[in-house]
């Protein structure tokens, strides 16, 4: 998995790894295997970066260029959709 944006985006803000490690509760060496991508990040930890730097999770996967996170009120509504559709 691609995932140079973590430390591009870290970088940017000027933030260490053990800053970020201590916010997501792994350690510094666990963290930096994350941005190497010899560990593989689990989806609680992408969605806590995700949130942390206000983005979207496609765009810490490379799936996006753009940076803004998505509104709240497009994802409460797919899931409110998802909910009748499967009422």
């Amino acid at each position: 998995m691609n995932i140079n944006r973590l430390k591009e985006i870290r970088e940017d803000r000027d933030i260490s790894q053990l800053e970020i490690a201590k916010y997501l509760n792994v350690t510094q060496p666990q963290y930096s295997r994350y941005e190497l991508g010899v560990n593989t990040i689990p989806l609680e930890k992408i969605n806590m970066l995700a949130d942390f730097y206000n983005t979207s999770i496609d765009y810490l996967l490379y799936r996006t260029d753009k940076r803004e996170a998505y509104p709240k009120s497009i994802i409460n509504n797919k899931n409110e959709n998802k909910i009748k559709i499967h009422a």
